[in-house]
């Protein structure tokens, strides 16, 4: 285990280099870059290759489309039990996204213009879905689906047999998701923003994927807008002397269980007894999960790899130490005072769950909020996905004769300022007239 006294400032300078180790390596870089070339220049073969090479899959452009009676197929045969709890799922991230959507508004400013907004749902988004992910189906489809995005286009990666997950199937079905695909990786972000012969390109592209597939995203901003750098997962807990250490660890070992091996792990504590006791509790927890059946191998990986321990003296630097790595998700062990504090003071969590009895898991799948969230650092300027960000704003400008009167002194102003001759004059000569 890594652990940092922050009060140390050797310690803030050796923890800073390992929270920035998350950014892609130029080798990752390259590696995108070549692949987003050749899905640009070949298409549908670029595609077919990149299935073969990366899934061990033997596709056709004809085979890239998954079709309803798969979908209704993987659905039908889920347990009663499983169905329910996806519905119930459904229900939260619908209620509680409902309360997001934008209101379109008018009123008159200072000079009497009519001014306002608009919403509009964006034509065509792309949905990436990491494998076996049926929770981030849930956590996107349905959110473009209430922006009223008329053209959802789903990608998610297919095994050696060509075949998605039953879960992200019924997921799908659930969610009535109609134009999906069998493609994964950076290639899938190559269609969406490129297209090819059989896939029509999008305006945006949505969701959580690996490191490489963050990268992709990167690198294609701007020809397509994208949600924001949600990648390998993170979860920091502050814990008080009086955390339950198994529930900690537990809650840690979780975010391990993704096991790309580029997973951040941070426990924030204000006693070393405190680490102390969660360290115990995490290999008892990964003995635990061993015989549930969990690829404990990977966790212990991320924990090796990936895990740090910040002891810090007080809530103003356990705050600071979170400000700073601004992680996906914050979970606050701490007394209610000292948590509604932190609620406050914490402004770069891409979620907060709040008290002894809010697991992390409770975020990824069943309270509401959509589990798309920034990582990497990007919390400090990015938010997690919402129904707005599947939606475009048109600001709104109407000017009589008489607010035309009253603005055209700070036209002319601010023309003046810049030069801007030809500005002016397209208020003056309506007023000439």
């Amino acid at each position: 285990m890594r652990l940092f006294d922050y009060a140390k400032q050797a310690d803030r300078k050796k923890f800073d280099q390992f929270r920035r180790q998350a950014e892609a390596p130029p080798s990752m870089r390259r590696a995108v870059e070549r692949i987003l070339a050749t899905v640009r220049r070949s298409g549908d073969g670029a595609l077919v290759a990149a299935a073969k090479r990366f899934d061990g899959a033997a596709l056709t452009p004809e085979a890239f489309r998954v079709h309803a009676e798969e979908m209704e197929a993987a659905w039908e045969t889920l347990p009663a039990a499983t169905r329910r709890g996806m519905k119930t799922a459904r229900e939260a991230i619908d209620d509680f996204n409902r309360r997001t959507l934008p209101r379109d508004w008018t009123a008159k400013n200072r000079q009497g213009a009519r001014i306002g907004e608009r919403h509009f749902p964006i034509d065509r988004v792309g949905l990436y879905i990491p494998r076996g992910l049926a929770s981030t189906v849930l956590m996107t489809v349905r959110l473009a689906q209430l922006a009223k995005v008329p053209e959802i286009a789903v990608f998610s990666p297919c095994n050696a047999q060509g075949d998605l997950s039953p879960g992200v199937l019924a997921a799908l079905h659930l969610c009535g998701a109609e134009e999906v695909y069998r493609i994964g990786g950076v290639a899938a972000i190559g269609a969406m923003a490129f297209g090819t012969e059989t896939i029509r390109p999008v305006a945006k592209i949505v969701g959580p994927g690996n490191a490489y597939v963050v990268e992709a995203k990167r690198q294609v901003f701007g020809r397509v807008g994208i949600d924001l750098l949600p990648g390998p997962s993170e979860v920091m807990v502050i814990a008080g002397p009086a955390a339950e250490s198994a529930a900690v660890a537990a809650d840690l070992l979780a975010q391990a269980e993704h096991g790309s091996g580029r997973e951040k792990i941070y426990l924030v504590c204000f006693a070393r007894e405190t680490v102390e006791a969660v360290s115990s509790a995490l290999e008892a927890g990964l003995v635990r999960l061993k015989q549930a059946g969990a690829n404990t191998t990977a966790m212990r990986q991320v924990l090796r790899s990936g895990f740090a321990a910040v002891l810090v003296k007080d809530e103003a630097e356990a705050a600071a130490v979170a400000n700073l790595v601004a992680p996906e998700h914050l979970e606050l062990e701490v007394p209610a005072a000292m948590a509604r504090t932190f609620e406050r003071t914490i402004t770069t969590a891409g979620a907060m769950l709040s008290g002894s009895w809010s697991a992390t898991a409770l975020g990824d799948y069943a309270a509401g909020p959509s589990h798309v969230l920034p990582t990497g650092g990007t919390g400090r300027f990015l938010s997690g996905l919402r129904v707005v960000d599947f939606m475009r704003r048109t600001s709104l400008v109407g000017y009589s004769k008489a607010a035309l009167v009253k603005a055209a002194g700070a036209v002319d102003a601010l023309a003046g300022l810049e030069g801007m001759v030809g500005h002016a004059a397209s208020v003056n000569v309506r007023l000439e007239g």
